[in-house]
């Protein structure tokens, strides 16, 4: 277990130089991860019609654990998703059942099934490369049990069958973006999955014959896995356009400035916002306007990249408001500055809310 763990962590640092600005999941997307499990040790109890002591216990190796999924992002942190999953192990200890003497064993378990989960991003904010997740589910899963014995010189006790039953787990992992896929990330998990005790068929074999009955086993594993995950439908930021030329004019034009005003680490724009860009479309082909300057702007806080794409992304917010109110796409020239011309003058990480901005000059 201490190998894989290192094993996840050392993936997790070798993706940084690929990671991308960490996003919340919003609409469909696909996963699918792999891993060990470690089936926990499972008491059995064997059923009364079966002769003997009744009661013993199985020890499994590592094995092996996947899943595949098909979930829905909210966008506000919250998703839900279908899976299919499968882990399998093998048997390494039997003892109890009163088997005397040097207990040989042999088989398998493999459990399989689907579960509802519920699962919620924390956002870490601007900056942060990296999405922890938690996660629970819900489902049915079916166990295997394939010719799990414990044989002695005289006595041997058989669990060989299959039983399905309802089933839940608790999901902790993370997600790092790449950035040379949109919607790719890595995903590493921490799965912890338990059911209601399978009852699978059980025989007792001994010098005076047969006897035949069910056992109940307890049927609890732990999965350590990493995996991928696509989102689709995200598209990396819209590039700058670039500033178009004015035409040459007879006489030098007088500016018009429109201020429009965003909330703190937003791009979407408010009641207010709108009326701006509204009175700024309407200006424009009134005065014969020649060229519309849209430059976006945001405050210090934050880093230097993320803030020049949050500033982008307010100007193509109000381009496209003004495109809808009737003003070409080819009269804008749309420009992003970031951080970099503040209205108001502050240190490093200070919010102003007249620095979140998209200026629109009328030229």
């Amino acid at each position: 277990m201490m190998r894989l763990r290192n094993a996840l962590l050392a993936a997790s640092v070798l993706a940084l130089p690929l990671a991308a600005q960490a996003q919340p999941v919003s609409g469909l997307y696909v996963g699918a991860g792999l891993g060990a499990n470690l089936l926990q040790e499972s008491d059995a109890s064997l059923s009364r019609n079966i002769t003997g002591p009744r009661n013993g216990t199985v020890e499994f190796n590592y094995g092996l654990a996947g899943v595949i999924s098909l979930g829905y992002g909210y966008g506000n942190g919250v998703r839900a998703e279908l899976e299919a999953s499968f882990r399998g192990n093998q048997v390494d200890a039997v003892s109890g059942f009163g088997l005397p003497g040097q207990v040989r064993e042999t088989g398998g378990v493999a459990s399989y099934g689907l579960m509802l989960n519920a699962l919620y991003d924390f956002d870490l904010g601007p900056g942060s490369f990296f999405t922890p997740y938690v996660g629970a589910g819900a489902g049915y899963m079916v166990h295997d049990y394939g010719d799990v014995r414990g044989t002695t010189a005289n006595n041997a006790v058989f669990i060989d069958g299959n039983d399905g039953n309802f089933a839940y787990q608790a999901i902790l992992g993370g997600a790092i973006p790449i950035a040379a896929v949109s919607g790719l990330a890595v995903t590493a998990e921490y799965r912890f999955m338990g059911s209601i005790s399978p009852e699978i068929d059980a025989r007792r074999v001994t010098s005076t014959g047969t006897t035949r009955g069910s056992a109940e086993v307890d049927n609890f594993n732990h999965s350590l896995m990493v995996g991928l995950r696509y989102a689709f439908g995200v598209t990396p930021p819209p590039p700058v356009v670039a500033p178009v030329a004015p035409a040459p004019a007879a006489a030098p034009a007088i500016a018009r400035t429109y201020l429009v005003f965003f909330d703190f680490d937003r791009a979407d724009l408010t009641d207010r916002a709108r009326q701006i860009i509204g009175e700024a479309a309407t200006n424009s082909q009134r005065v014969g306007t020649t060229r519309i300057e849209v430059s976006g702007h945001a405050d210090r806080s934050g880093t230097p990249q993320y803030n020049q794409r949050l500033s982008e992304r307010r100007a193509m917010a109000v381009a496209a408001e003004l495109e809808r109110r009737g003003v070409p796409r080819a009269a804008m020239a749309i420009q992003a500055f970031g951080e970099s011309r503040p209205l108001v003058p502050t240190a490093d990480g200070v919010r102003e809310p007249q620095n979140r901005r998209v200026e629109i000059v009328l030229r």
